[in-house]
C-alpha cells in the first residue's frame, strides 16, 4: 500500500450489518480485534490510514476513526505520531511487587529499551533528603530515563539515589535495569514504600510518551529500602495508561 500499512483482508469485512440496530464503528471495531488476537494483524503491525480503509469498506472516516479509537482505548491500538497506528505488543501489567519495568517488560516477553534523559550529580533537597533519610544537601544522583518496549515508549523514570551508588555507569543504564545494577554491587532491595495514583501528563512527558496535550498518566512513586533498612533510591515514575497497568491480589482478613 502507499502509506506502508497493512491491507485487511476484504472478508473481514464482508458480513457487515448495514442495517441492523449494532452501530457499525462497533462491527468494525469487534472485527478488527479479531484479527489482532487470531494473529491476522501481528504486533508492530501498522494499520492502513483511515481514508483507505473507509473508501473500502463504504464507511465515513469518523465510523472508522472511532472504531480505531475503541481499541486504542482497550490497548491493543497505539497511534505513533509520524508512523501511524499500530498493533501494539502486548499491555504490561505489573504485579505491585518489588519487580523493576525492565524486569517486567522482559517477562512479558518484550524487548526493553532505555534512553536515557538525564544523569547528574545534585543536592538533595528537603523533601528528597526526607524520602532517603539523609542530610539536607547531601550529593545524590539524579537519573531520569525513557523507558520504551519494541520501539514503543511506555514510561518515564525519574530516579535519586544516595551518594553511595553515584558512581553507577551510564552506559550500563542503557542496557540493564536499575535494580539489575543494584544487585550487581550487593544491593538487595528488601521492602519498599509505594504509592500509585494518575495526573495531567505534563508538556515534556506528553511528547517523550507520545501522548495528546493533557492526557492522563498512571504514576507510582516508590522509596526502595535493602535489608538493613537504608534507602536506596526514590523514583517517581509515570506510564502510559493504554499500555500499562498495575494488578494486586486483595484478601479479606
Amino acid at each position: 500500500m502507499a502509506d506502508g500499512g497493512t491491507s485487511l483482508p476484504a472478508d473481514l469485512f464482508i458480513d457487515l450489518d448495514r442495517a441492523g440496530p449494532v452501530p457499525l464503528y462497533f462491527q468494525v471495531s469487534n472485527r478488527l480485534e479479531a484479527a489482532i488476537e487470531d494473529g491476522t494483524l501481528p504486533p508492530g503491525s501498522r494499520l492502513e490510514n483511515e481514508v483507505s480503509l473507509g473508501n473500502r469498506l463504504g464507511l465515513s472516516r469518523p465510523t472508522v476513526r472511532r472504531a480505531i479509537q475503541e481499541l486504542v482505548d482497550k490497548g491493543l491500538l497505539v497511534r505513533r505520531r509520524g508512523i501511524g497506528t499500530q498493533v501494539v505488543h502486548g499491555r504490561v501489567t505489573r504485579g505491585v511487587e518489588l519487580t523493576s519495568l525492565f524486569e517486567d517488560l522482559q517477562r512479558a516477553g518484550q524487548k526493553p529499551e532505555t534512553r536515557l534523559l538525564a544523569m547528574e550529580p545534585a543536592e538533595a533537597d528537603e523533601h528528597v533528603a526526607g524520602e532517603l533519610g539523609v542530610e539536607v544537601g547531601s550529593p545524590v544522583l539524579h537519573v531520569k530515563r525513557l523507558r520504551s518496549a519494541d520501539g514503543v515508549p511506555i514510561a518515564v523514570l525519574d530516579n535519586v539515589l544516595p551518594e553511595a551508588l553515584m558512581d553507577l555507569d551510564a552506559d550500563a543504564l542503557a542496557t540493564h535495569g536499575l535494580y539489575q545494577m543494584l544487585r550487581a554491587r550487593g544491593v538487595t532491595v528488601r521492602v519498599a514504600k509505594q504509592r500509585i495514583g494518575a495526573r495531567q501528563a505534563k508538556a515534556e512527558e506528553a511528547a517523550l510518551l507520545d501522548l495528546p496535550k493533557g492526557a492522563a498518566v498512571l504514576t507510582m512513586s516508590r522509596t526502595a529500602f535493602d535489608n538493613s533498612g537504608r534507602a536506596v533510591e526514590w523514583g517517581q515514575h509515570c506510564y502510559r495508561p493504554d499500555l500499562y497497568s498495575f494488578e494486586m491480589t486483595l484478601v479479606d482478613r
